[in-house]
């Protein structure tokens, strides 16, 4: 995840955050402006009420009739003491007769009692509206989403501005880690190749044995840190590999490490099998499994590496005889170390995990304390090419 990714994962959670807890105060002012918009609305209902009385109060008796008063947007009309129409222009089936401002979901009417005898033998005089809060809600959400936005982009600005000093101290970090990388490589090259010379020229010596194998535990450890850095940036192209071959080639590589434990790496490997991977790829993870058997096995035992076909597809398979893994599911975590006496910087299996869940590999782990593990990789047809 780089450094953009992470600010506005971060950025959106203190902002979910942060309108989860707005939406408690939102809610309360909400209910307030819906009050206060409905106080509003009986006012005006009142108001148009007195419109009519004060236009039954202005009706002289010597005309032939009364013009009701009419509204556009409001209706009302006249009602005895029974609450039966004496004359209605309402269309709105009124539920509750009592006096006073009512509210029905959208509908608000307001029912105000008359002087007996004065106004057409009514007593009752019904004026009706209909009441929107849709202004109020797109209100709220206006507001509520500018807040929001404001909170995010602002999040964003310090997340990136808190972050810079970090961030330029990891580049640094990362920029010496690869110079020290390239540094590491030379010296560890030139061992290797002097090594091989001594051999050469000279006869078997334990002690060159054990400087080799040292090396070798090195060169492994740089090539997965190499790949560790390296990996987000390279496109790994895929091409045909012979298992036998590749899986021979990578257990002759590590058989002076073995032998310093009086390990044997013993092999049933079917001939012929191929298929369709990075080489690279792929030896990061032989190289980390045959490393591992190695660094957990007891002394004086052996490692079973084996490759077969197991319901239409090929399964390879890393067995040793040594301390077991305590807790299987935490063994690809980054950083994570059953053992700290074994050394390492428990990333070796971080980098298998990273692999086989980009090419489609699954793996099954059966383990027992004090008696060994075993990783079996599958390798999905689509990676088969015969």
């Amino acid at each position: 995840m780089n450094d953009n990714q992470y600010a506005g994962k971060y950025a959106l959670l203190y902002t979910l955050l942060i309108a989860v807890i707005l939406l408690i105060p939102f809610f309360f002012y909400f209910i307030y402006m819906k009050n206060l918009h409905s106080v509003k609305n009986e006012i005006l209902l009142k108001e148009k009420a007195f419109l009519v009385i004060k236009a039954m109060n202005e009706y002289n008796q010597n005309k032939k009739y009364f013009e009701y008063p009419r509204f556009k947007t409001f209706q009302s009309g006249l009602y005895d003491k029974k609450f039966e129409p004496v004359f209605s222009l309402l269309e709105y089936k009124i539920e509750d007769f009592k006096e006073g401002y009512h509210l029905d979901g959208n509908n608000a009417y307001l029912i105000l009692k008359l002087p007996k005898n004065r106004y057409f033998g009514a007593r009752y005089l019904i004026i009706k509206n209909t009441i929107s809060f849709a202004n109020l809600y797109k209100k709220v959400t206006i507001i509520l989403f500018s807040i929001v936005m404001l909170v995010f982009i602002l999040s964003i600005f310090f997340l990136n501005r808190f972050a810079r000093p970090f961030k330029t101290m990891n580049e640094k970090l990362d920029n010496f880690i690869k110079d020290s990388m390239h540094e590491i490589n030379t010296p560890l090259s030139i061992i290797n190749v002097n090594i091989d010379l001594y051999n050469r020229k000279n006869p078997t010596n334990k002690y060159m044995q054990r400087m080799k194998a040292a090396t070798k535990v090195l060169s492994n450890i740089y090539n997965d840190m190499d790949y560790l850095i390296k990996h987000d940036r390279l496109k790994f192209e895929k091409e045909p590999i012979n298992m036998k071959i590749f899986l021979t080639n990578r257990i002759d590589y590590f058989s002076e490490v073995a032998r310093m434990k009086n390990l044997v790496i013993k092999t049933n490997i079917i001939d012929g099998l191929v298929i369709n991977m990075n080489p690279q790829q792929l030896q990061r993870v032989i190289d980390n499994n045959i490393s591992n058997a190695i660094k957990y096995s007891f002394e004086d035992n052996i490692i079973e590496v084996d490759v077969y076909k197991q319901d239409d597809l090929y399964c390879m398979s890393f067995k040793d005889y040594g301390v077991g893994i305590d807790d299987v599911e935490k063994i690809f975590s980054r950083y994570y170390r059953e053992d700290t006496q074994k050394g390492g910087f428990g990333i070796g299996l971080n980098i298998v995990r990273s692999i086989i869940v980009d090419v489609g590999i699954e793996v099954e782990i059966i383990s027992e304390l004090k008696k060994g593990t075993t990783f079996i990789y599958k390798f999905p047809q689509a990676l088969q090419l015969n």
